[in-house]
């Protein structure tokens, strides 16, 4: 049979409909075969009483497990809808593959904080990871997944909208929680990571000489802050104007790699830099010996970003259409980047030969970047299940 995926969308403002119809139209692409993970994203009212929402989606579906969380905006169908009222159901049959879900919270041992609930990720074929951005140090877990269990990737994305009361909102079964962070470990299935950081290179890769944690202090052995000076000075004028709305730092992941692809750079921006060292302050953790480029983000480096990676995929699949995806895309895109509406979800469904894909606009995208997973901003992070 195959993995089976099936996605519904739906702006019924009533909790109970909303989600009988968004999963009605999951269940329908499923031809009866068992929901094994449901993933579901509501936003809106379905935020006032989503123990409602999550019930109906129970009853719709039946499914072994079920996670999701409260969004700002979700997509499915090929649309997407940003602000209002809506919910997006991902339901999959895995063919013999396993979903096991968890729900991780911070606690406190011996005057410091710990994470109980998290599942041991070595041999698994991926996780998803859905946190609240509040109670949850999603970037420290990451390094610690990373440490344990290096090459699982994870993907997903921080909670982007609260209950009307103001608590976090993560679904774990038919329960509401409002701490930590949900997710499911995936066993025996293959799972295509795919990552756009929507950001284009520009000029030449420069190899970090000196660094201290997050300051880097030279680059190719002239001070950070000359040098890139003086590579931004070399720029086209078009490309100084895109660096000029926000300086970004491409720095190479993988380690001992000889030739650097655009999907090997870690995006991070430029924090500051002081004038009197030459020293710049970036938003990662770099190391002299790394291979860093200069980066800039607009709507057109975005599309073809997106249209690029989702392409390499669909290359490795040789072509065949994929079971479905899920979709993790930054609550920074959208309409507000370019300019339109629908942008992402179409892209899928275009690249994706019309594959079901459904997910939310997150505050933060978890994905993978050089075999390791990191938390992103402006990105759009997509679990590609092939056939």
């Amino acid at each position: 049979m195959g993995v089976r995926i099936g996605c519904g969308l739906s702006t019924e403002p009533d909790a109970r409909e909303g989600a009988v119809e968004a999963a009605g139209a999951a269940l329908a692409s499923l031809e009866g075969a068992a929901v094994d993970l449901a993933v579901v994203f509501a936003s809106g009212t379905h935020l006032a009483a989503p123990e409602a929402t999550l019930e109906a989606a129970h009853e719709a579906l039946s499914p072994r497990e079920l996670i999701g969380c409260g969004a700002g905006g979700v997509l499915g169908a090929a649309h997407e809808i940003e602000d209002g009222t809506a919910v997006a159901v991902w339901a999959a049959h895995l063919d013999g593959g396993r979903a096991t879900p968890f729900h991780a919270e911070p606690v406190e041992v011996d005057d410091a904080v710990a994470v109980a609930g998290l599942p041991e990720l070595d041999g698994a074929s991926a996780a998803i990871l859905l946190a609240d951005p509040y109670s949850f140090p999603t970037d420290a877990v990451l390094r610690e997944l990373a440490r344990q269990a290096p090459g699982v990737p994870v993907l997903g994305g921080l909670s982007s909208a609260r209950t009307l009361e103001g608590t976090g909102a993560l679904f774990a079964g038919d329960a509401v929680v409002s701490e930590g962070a949900v997710g499911a470990r995936l066993d025996g299935l293959d799972v295509l990571p795919c990552v756009s950081q929507g950001a284009a290179p520009l000029g030449p890769e420069l190899t970090i000489t000196a660094a201290d944690g997050h300051v880097i202090e030279e680059l190719a052995g002239v001070p950070a802050l000359e040098k890139l000076r003086e590579v931004i000075a070399a720029l086209r004028p078009a490309d100084r104007r895109l660096v000029a709305h926000g300086m970004l730092l491409g720095i190479v992941t993988a380690a001992g790699k000889p030739d650097y692809e655009r999907g090997d750079f870690l995006v991070r921006g430029v924090l500051g830099g002081d004038p009197d060292t030459g020293a710049v302050a970036v938003g990662a953790a770099v190391e002299p010996g790394q291979v860093v480029r200069l980066h800039a983000r607009d709507a057109d480096s975005a599309d073809s970003d997106l249209r690029r990676a989702l392409g390499l995929r669909m290359e490795a699949l040789g072509g065949d259409r994929p079971a479905g995806a899920l979709v993790f895309t930054c609550n920074g895109r959208g309409v507000d980047m370019f300019g339109g509406p629908d942008h992402d979800a179409a892209a899928l469904d275009r690249e994706l030969a019309g594959a079901p894909a459904a997910g939310f606009f997150a505050a933060g995208e978890i994905g993978p970047v050089g075999g390791e997973s990191f938390l992103h901003g402006f990105t759009a992070t997509v679990a590609i299940f092939p056939p």
